[in-house]
């Protein structure tokens, strides 16, 4: 009996063509209408900040005219940061309760999100962006703002936010200015869903690449640098001249020269295994410590007393340990108290200039605090998350390490490898990040967050 013969499948691109086809000429039936009536609710705001980083539902345009969201849009858009920002009636279709982590999961963007709810304020972000406590603590300036309009109260968040928010705006807000107050859209289901998810995976593709291309380049920079602060350490080794089977050699000494060898191997592992910038922060902090090592030894070999576990000198680590803190001001800036070397804090009380680190850039050597946020993982393993940015006020590196959300930040120290910042992730996101209560609005404190800040 001969087979019957069977219908051969049609290939998934022909039957992607054609569905695509037939909801096209569905499409001709449909009546454009505004967006508020195109998609209802949280689903409209979602896609409103989706085009732009300023939404303003049309029922509460009178809180924020359109000349001042498109103002307020603009400032966000020429910052770059992934900054969101939705203007809403007080209505039951958006519960407090669950407004802020409901947004952010329609929207999928890995960003900072704050909400004008009627008279109420409250803002939320990925950890990735910003910390829970700066977000409390710009939030609480805001909420303590008595009488504060939504144009003053929402300008004044923003302005805080756009100095410590991390990563890039979203490349689906594009060059569009739309505030989100009913402007005119066509809904396809089938076509939006499929097209939405497509897009967004490949808008993470996209912003995947760029970020490793980043990171790579910012490593290769780091290298550099560190690999001349591993050859410093490995000849202050050598001047030292120690042999553990010396006369007068005892177990202690024996241990700091042990401790800082294992400094010294450990630093050149660590900066050949690294595949990202943070990943430099331990690196530098094993030299610290070697150098601390070393400098302990010295003074057992000489009899002097054993040093005090200080920071390095900020003007250049190699200098090692430092001996005071001492006032100090970049080329106009304010001044501020940093820990010096011996040989630079006599500079500065004589007037004169510190020797400091430079660095390579593409504007030339400069010293590594103006040497762009790079340089932050290989500071911040000599000096810590907590006292550095107060000690680089004023200067480029400091710029993006001032605020809660230094500590925070991915750039500096561990962390994962998800989104960052204007990245897509859909649901994948920390929900007790967006949590806290709304407050009164513009009078008092209010409660977010839960008052622990």
């Amino acid at each position: 009996m001969s087979a019957i013969p069977r219908a051969l499948p049609r290939p998934l691109p022909a039957l992607l063509a054609g569905l695509f086809a037939a909801l096209l000429a569905l499409a001709g039936t449909v009546t454009l209408a505004p967006a508020a009536h195109a998609a209802s609710g949280l689903n409209a705001v979602a896609e409103g900040l989706k085009k732009s980083p300023v939404y303003v539902d049309p029922r509460a345009a009178s809180q924020l005219p359109a000349a001042d969201a498109d103002a307020l849009a603009k400032k966000i858009k020429d910052a770059g940061k992934p900054v969101f920002v939705a203007v809403l009636p007080d209505v039951a279709e958006f519960p407090q309760q669950t407004l802020l982590k409901d947004l952010r999961t329609e929207v999928g963007i890995t960003g900072l999100y704050a909400v004008r709810l009627g008279d109420k304020f409250n803002a939320g972000a990925d950890g990735r962006v910003m910390s829970r406590s700066a977000v409390q603590n710009l939030a609480g300036d805001v909420k303590r703002n008595d009488n504060a309009n939504a144009k003053t109260e929402l300008n004044a968040f923003v302005d805080g936010a756009l100095k410590t928010a991390k990563g890039h705006a979203p490349s689906s807000w594009g060059g569009s200015s739309d505030s989100g107050d009913g402007s005119t859209a066509l809904v396809v289901g089938g076509v939006v869903v499929a097209a939405g998810a497509g897009g967004a995976y490949a808008l993470h593709r996209r912003n995947k690449k760029k970020r490793e291309e980043r990171e790579r380049a910012e490593l290769d920079a780091l290298r550099v640098v560190v690999d001349e602060d591993i050859t410093a350490f490995g000849e202050e080794l050598d001047r030292l001249d120690f042999s553990p089977g010396e006369a007068g050699a005892t177990d202690a000494m024996r241990k700091d020269y042990e401790q800082a060898l294992d400094a010294y191997e450990e630093a050149k592992s660590r900066i050949a295994a690294a595949q990202r910038p943070q990943e430099v922060t331990p690196v530098t902090e094993s030299l610290d410590n070697g150098r601390f090592a070393l400098a302990t030894l010295a003074a057992r070999r000489s009899g002097a007393p054993l040093p005090e576990r200080r920071l390095p000198c900020f003007f250049d680590p190699r200098h090692g340990l430092s001996v005071a803190d001492v006032q100090w001001a970049p080329p106009g800036g304010a001044v501020r108290t940093v820990p010096a070397c011996q040989a630079d804090a006599t500079r500065i009380a004589d007037g004169l200039e510190p020797v400091s680190r430079t660095v390579q850039t593409d504007a030339g050597p400069q010293p590594y605090w103006n040497a762009g946020p790079a340089y932050g993982p290989w500071a911040g393993g000599y000096f810590g998350g907590g006292i550095l940015p107060a000690m680089l006020v004023g200067t480029m590196l400091g710029s993006m390490m001032s605020g809660p959300a230094y500590a925070a930040d991915h750039s500096f120290g561990g962390g994962d490898a998800g989104p960052e910042g204007g990245d897509y992730s859909g649901s994948d996101f920390n929900s007790g990040d967006f949590g806290g209560g709304w407050g009164d609005g513009g009078g008092g404190g209010g409660d977010f967050g839960g008052g622990d800040w």
